[in-house]
């Protein structure tokens, strides 16, 4: 099962709006099931150097299936998966990127956000997230 047109609109639109809460220009990527992107957004003011981090933190997101914060954190030297962001073409390890569910909690895409300190991308992502029906 993929994530719809709509439902990744639906993420962006949420992510945006909190980025906003923040003051904080945002680049939201969306990814489907199979880490493919299905939808992208960069804010006005968000940096040109973000783009890539954003679509790399969904894809991450998707390709592990998990949060891209907790990856970094097994992804140290000595935890069991060191040395893993040289794989897949380059994998971002810090927080900002976050599986998003059905609501059967079948994982249908993911969604990566670059532009703030990486608490916010989290926040914001987190919000994105929530917002898929």
């Amino acid at each position: 099962m993929n994530i719809t047109l709509e439902q990744a609109q639906a993420a962006i639109k949420a992510a945006q709006q909190k980025a906003g809460e923040i003051d904080v220009p945002m680049n939201i990527a969306i990814v489907d099931s199979g880490a493919n992107l299905k939808a992208f957004a960069r804010m006005d003011g968000a940096w040109l150097g973000s783009v890539d981090i954003a679509i790399k933190k969904a894809e991450t997101a998707r390709y592990f299936d998990m949060d891209t914060g907790e990856i970094g954190k097994i992804s140290q030297p000595g935890e069991s998966l060191y040395g893993i962001e040289h794989s897949n073409g380059g994998l971002i390890t810090f927080p900002g990127g976050v599986p998003i569910k059905s609501a059967d909690g079948e994982i249908i895409g993911a969604i990566g956000v670059s532009g703030g300190q990486v608490e916010q991308d989290h926040e914001v992502a987190t919000f994105g997230m929530n917002a898929v029906k």
